[in-house]
This record gives structure tokens, C-alpha cells and sequence, in this order.
């Protein structure tokens, strides 16, 4: 199994931060934030990890990663040129994976504690053009997508509802999500959102509506740092996560 981080975002909530750099090398802790997802893959035995990342500060993830052998890992890079939404970041990994490969993707900017090994073990057990989602329960699920789930089959998800005013659970998806290669023919079925962007519901959604979409929970603690307050609470919780 691989591993693909998608860390190509402009980061606007973090702005003036991320005017100077790119936010997913902004510090958290003792270590650039791109650092902990590259750990919880390594950690879940998942060493050949493709990096989506933006022209702006390519040079510096080169820097400081290199070929990730430091860190017990093999990087391959690929360039988002500009920002389109994460379904065409993902998409970049379209001959990084072979064909009939499963991996995993994590959005860089998604901090967590559990371990990612249990559940890249139960989606290995998944039928092949499946996908699965990792759920967090949230206090505000209305500033996320938000799963409806299949009151038919347990386990799976109905639909995904994008930052709903009524959210029908008080789950969010983060940003953790698991394919085989048949996302690439998913991917390449949908179109751009009104912001003009791919939008990864729109391919989760997809396979959701085709009975496809598993998922599991995460129990520990999680964040998006994308907001000066997450980004302040990931440094206190991150600190020394890293040995």
C-alpha cells in the first residue's frame, strides 16, 4: 500500500502566514506540520509516499524532506501548478499508483492521534472499487462535510452533505481517505464545483451513491489546522508526538 499527502493549498485563513510559506510547513510543535502525516504513514508501514505539492515553496519541502530517507520514508514529488481543488491534486497520483493498488491520502494539514495501521488492514479487506472515509465526531459538524449514513447497510455512507446549515450527524470527514486506482475514472467523471475546483464530495459522493463509501471513526484527537486557533491548539497537542 502507498501513501499520497496532498499538501498544495494556498492556506488564505493562515494569510499573512502563508504569504511567506506554504502553511503545511508552518510549525506545529517542534516540527513543520507535514511532518506528523509522513510519520502516521510511516508508522502504519506505509514508506513510498508520493508529495502533491504548489510551486510556491517546492524548494523548501526538497530542503528539509529530501528523498525522506531521514525520516524512514521514500518521497516522490509532484507539482499542483495551481490550486484546483483536491480532486485534481489526487489525481496527480495517477501512475504513482499501479494499477489495482489501494493507498491511503491524507490532506497535510490533518493532525490526528490514532493509528492509521488498523484501518489500511480493514480496507485492504474491502472489495476491490471500493473507497472508505475516516470519521471524527465534532462539536460543530456545520463547518464540514458531513456524512449521512446508510440506515440500510452498516457501515456505509449515504451521502456527504458540504458544511450543512442542519447537519443530520455530528460526524465530520477529515481529511484522511482511502482508493484503489479506480478513483482515477471517478475522478475523471466529475466536474468543477462553482469555485471552479474538483471537489473530493463530489467523488466521494460518487461512491456513496453506488453503495461504495465505507468508513471508520477516529476515537483520539484530530484537527484541521487551518485557522490561527487550530493551528495554536495542534502545537500544544503535537508537541513531542515525534521522537
Amino acid at each position: 500500500m502507498k501513501g499520497v499527502v496532498l499538501a498544495g493549498g494556498t492556506g488564505t485563513r493562515l494569510y499573512p502566514l502563508t504569504r511567506l510559506i506554504n502553511k503545511h510547513l508552518l510549525p506545529v510543535g517542534k516540527y513543520p506540520m507535514i511532518l506528523y502525516g509522513i510519520e502516521r504513514l510511516r508508522q502504519a508501514e506505509i514508506t513510498d509516499i508520493l508529495m502533491v505539492i504548489g510551486k510556491q515553496s517546492a524548494g523548501l519541502y526538497t530542503d528539509f524532506l529530501g528523498s525522506g530517507k531521514e525520516f524512514g520514508v521514500n518521497l516522490t514529488y509532484r507539482i499542483q501548478e495551481e490550486a484546483g481543488g483536491i480532486a485534481e491534486a489526487l489525481e496527480l497520483a495517477r501512475g504513482f499508483v499501479a494499477e489495482g493498488e489501494r493507498f491511503v491520502v491524507l490532506l497535510g494539514d490533518n493532525l490526528f492521534m490514532d493509528d492509521l495501521k488498523p484501518f489500511a488492514d480493514s480496507f485492504v479487506r474491502q472489495p476491490e472499487g471500493t473507497a472508505k472515509v475516516l470519521l471524527k465526531q465534532v462539536p460543530d459538524a456545520r463547518r464540514y462535510g458531513v456524512p449521512v449514513f446508510d440506515g440500510k447497510k452498516q457501515g456505509r455512507i449515504a451521502k456527504i452533505e458540504e458544511k450543512p446549515a442542519v447537519p443530520k450527524s455530528s460526524y465530520c470527514v477529515t481529511g484522511i481517505y482511502m482508493y484503489d486506482t479506480a478513483v482515477f475514472d471517478i475522478i475523471s467523471q466529475i466536474h468543477p464545483s462553482e469555485r471552479g475546483e474538483l471537489e473530493i464530495t463530489d467523488v466521494n459522493n460518487m461512491y456513496a451513491a453506488e453503495g461504495r463509501l465505507e468508513y471508520d471513526i477516529l476515537e483520539k484527537w484530530w484537527s484541521d489546522a487551518g485557522t490561527f486557533e487550530s493551528l495554536h491548539e495542534a502545537g500544544r497537542r503535537m508537541k513531542g508526538v515525534i521522537p
